[in-house]
């Protein structure tokens, strides 16, 4: 498994991207919560509760919501 961190514009961390073997990525806090998923495979983002939030990968958007 591959974990990017992504840092602000001051370089203070505001969460990571981890993506396993299949592509499928996590998005998580800074705290390790987990705020949402996008799958390569159906091109779809979910939040933490499954539910469907866009086409495409929008997880940088979910981290930034909090």
């Amino acid at each position: 498994m591959q974990t990017d961190t992504l840092k602000d514009s001051q370089s203070r961390t505001i969460g990571y991207i981890e993506t396993n073997s299949r592509g499928k990525q996590t998005a998580r806090t800074t705290r390790h919560i987990t705020v949402g998923y996008y799958d390569p495979r159906t091109n779809w983002t979910v939040d933490r509760n499954n539910c469907r939030v866009s086409s495409g990968n929008t997880l940088m958007a979910l981290l930034l919501q909090g």
